[in-house]
């Protein structure tokens, strides 16, 4: 009977093991998860990919700076559709200096006789000159609903952060336009 108390003692113990245990794969894992969204983003922008750009962090963080006119950047504008419209920039390119701000109007036209939800990605070349993109207001921030048949002109507004790499000068700014939710979505 002297056993009895004994084997208590080792199941007690045994319990507090596995609960120690649960308690630090509990932690990893809550740690895992929270890692997971830098982790991802850093993922993204190693690979270039460019997926629902938030405003650039940098915004709220400008600093007045001259505008470098000895320097002449080039932007390109470049429209990609995957959807039911016509989606293109009002302008093929411009010339601007960095640390100016400038402003291009993309068009879209929903050629449906349904609403539909949108978004754009943008991207660009070379892939070294997104880290001084800075747009100040951009349609890529948030999803567009465009209703049937309805045209509409976005705006970006944007500046080439000075400390871009003096051999840069050309900027292709390119957005690929696609709906959420697919033609099968259920209008609203």
């Amino acid at each position: 009977m002297e056993q009895q108390p004994n084997m208590n003692g080792q199941h007690s113990k045994l319990n507090k093991q596995m609960l120690g245990k649960l308690l630090v794969v509990a932690v990893m894992m809550f740690g895992f998860g929270y890692a997971l969204v830098p982790i991802y983003k850093k993922i993204c922008e190693i690979t270039g990919i460019n997926l629902l750009t938030p405003k650039d962090s940098m915004v709220g963080d400008i600093k007045n700076t001259q505008v470098d006119k000895t320097r002449t950047i080039t932007i390109e504008f470049d429209a990609n559709v995957q959807g039911p419209w016509r989606f293109r920039p009002t302008v093929t390119s411009m010339q601007v200096h960095p640390g100016e701000m400038a402003q291009v109007v993309y068009e879209v036209v929903n050629t449906q006789s349904r609403n539909i939800d949108a978004q754009a990605i943008p991207s660009y070349a070379p892939q070294q000159a997104s880290s001084h993109f800075k747009k100040m207001e951009c349609f890529c921030f948030k999803q567009q609903t465009l209703g049937p048949n309805e045209a509409k002109q976005m705006p970006v507004v944007f500046y080439v952060d000075p400390a871009l790499p003096k051999d840069v000068k050309t900027i292709t700014l390119s957005y690929t336009f696609f709906e959420i939710g697919g033609p099968g979505k259920k209008s609203s």
